[in-house]
């Protein structure tokens, strides 16, 4: 059997894997910030898993289940397609993060801080002082 049936599993831990140290080293708080992260997640999980259900359900694409675990949600959804649309955007907010934070930028998203100690640590503060 090998392990081919793994392949899309591998592919998305290992991009969580890859920006762990983002979250780690440069303490950019992504996971630590849940609700900002989700408010980003909820509307890529509800435009992409309607596009991606529209499009199988009319045959426009299919996906090679001998590489994934056999998982399959309804819609004929693999269970590595949900978590695509969760680890890619993660990912891509810790490497955003993690450029702001080297680079010095300004993002500010009016999210609110999670502690006060937070606000005066936070490189947007550090900027605007």
């Amino acid at each position: 059997m090998g392990a081919r049936h793994l392949v899309y599993l591998a592919v998305l831990v290992g991009c969580l894997l890859g920006t762990l140290p983002l979250e780690l080293v440069l303490h950019v708080r992504v996971y630590g910030r849940w609700r900002r992260l989700l408010a980003t997640l909820v509307p890529v999980l509800v435009v992409f898993l309607a596009w991606d259900l529209y499009a199988i359900g009319r045959h426009q694409w299919s996906y090679d289940l001998a590489q994934m675990l056999g998982v399959v949600l309804p819609g004929n959804l693999p269970l590595e397609e949900l978590l695509f649309f969760l680890v890619v955007p993660v990912s891509a907010v810790l490497c955003l993060e993690a450029v702001a934070r080297v680079r010095g930028w300004a993002i500010d998203c009016r999210a609110e801080p999670s502690s006060p100690a937070e606000l005066d640590e936070s490189p947007t503060a550090q900027v605007r002082r």
